[in-house]
């Protein structure tokens, strides 16, 4: 399938509504743009924070530690990286 489509102001284009019910493409949807070289491709955005909270709650309560000593060692981790990058300050 090929539509044409146009850039207007401030870069604004309309996808037309063949693709958009082709693909479920709804108002809010948010895509990726992808330059290969001229050619654009459009790539859904999975979200993906909900999902990936799911897995590290499984992973805390497989290990049986708690929120507060995982915050607790992301905490030492952040501070550990810091000093790395930047030096103590």
């Amino acid at each position: 399938m090929e539509s044409t489509i146009r850039v207007r102001k401030r870069g604004v284009v309309t996808i037309p509504s063949e693709i958009r019910e082709k693909y479920d493409i709804r108002e809010g949807d948010t895509y990726q743009l992808v330059d290969m070289d001229g050619i654009f491709v459009l790539a859904p955005m999975m979200p993906m924070v909900p999902e990936l909270a799911q897995e590290i709650e499984r992973f805390r309560r497989e290990a049986g530690v708690s929120t507060e000593d995982l915050m607790k060692g992301l905490r030492e981790e952040r501070e550990r990286y810091h000093e790395e990058k930047y030096g103590e300050e």
